[in-house]
């Protein structure tokens, strides 16, 4: 059955694949993205796959367009079945040396983002008594790591945020929330995060950077030969999986590299399914 979905951050990489893939599999799309000017990208691949997207601006950082972009949506189709959170930022520097103002940018594009739009669209989702929130978190918000911590920290509030809701507004209102932890992707995603070095100062002359440098160093040699890494479309096929799936899962990796990665961490509970229950039980029932 169509869906009407809003996607967000679909000016490169995985968002254009997640608006492709829907648009192909007979999805309403509205595909969003901070600056228009940069939509030649989506316009061009969704010509190739002969589908029509609905191009929209919505910056996460400013509620104002976020609003204005579930009004419209809501007035033109009546309904929003699946919310996507894609739009995020990679951020790579050491507690010690990130400014305060780069915190905050990290904080809010990757948490605040996520709360205002799923704020957004709970709502009319709680009228119909049905919906599901996909957001694109990343196996850093299981496992930290090395230089990302401001990053992870993000991921992380994402990761609580999501499992939270779906203790309870899950069982309350039929809304479904996912996480999808991807490893690596081949896009922009890295390139853009190592750019952002270079526009807070640079490389700093300290004593973290030897340790920074092996930690780049490894990160592009695992980009150029490993299982780490894949591309935007196979990670794409997952969120359309969660989105087709009558059951969807809390959380799910991406790969099998993924899967090992955070192992330790999900061994017990993959889906994040037994622990919902267990939330449930113990405050809900």
């Amino acid at each position: 059955m169509p869906k009407t979905i809003l996607i967000t951050g679909t000016s490169t990489g995985l968002g254009i694949s997640i608006a492709v893939q829907a648009a192909q599999a007979g999805h309403k799309v509205f595909a969003t993205m901070r600056n228009l000017k940069k939509r030649d990208v989506l316009d061009a691949a969704a010509a190739a796959a002969g589908v029509s997207l609905e191009v929209l601006r919505l910056d996460v950082q400013d509620t104002t367009t976020v609003n204005a972009v579930v009004d419209q949506i809501m007035a033109q189709e009546g309904q929003i079945d699946v919310l996507i959170n894609n739009a995020g930022a990679g951020f790579i520097r050491s507690t010690e040396q990130a400014s305060e103002e780069d915190i905050q940018w990290v904080m809010d594009v990757n948490f605040m983002g996520v709360v205002r739009c799923t704020k957004a669209v709970i709502p009319h989702m709680r009228k119909q008594r049905s919906g599901h929130i996909i957001t694109v978190s990343s196996v850093g918000g299981l496992v930290g790591q090395p230089f990302n911590e401001i990053y992870c920290g993000a991921k992380f509030a994402v990761e609580g945020y999501m499992e939270s809701l779906a203790s309870y507004v899950t069982p309350g209102f039929g809304i479904n929330f996912t996480t999808v932890e991807p490893g690596g992707i081949s896009s922009e995603f890295a390139a853009n995060a190592l750019k952002k070095i270079e526009e807070t100062g640079g490389m700093l002359d300290d004593e973290y950077s030897p340790i920074l440098q092996k930690y780049i160093g490894g990160a592009q040699n695992r980009q150029a030969g490993s299982d780490i890494y894949q591309t935007p479309d196979e990670v794409a096929a997952v969120v359309m999986d969660c989105i087709e799936s009558e059951e969807p899962p809390i959380r799910t990796r991406t790969s099998q590299w993924g899967e090992e990665f955070a192992s330790l961490k999900t061994g017990l509970d993959p889906d994040g399914k037994k622990q919902q229950a267990k939330v449930i039980e113990a405050f809900l029932s």
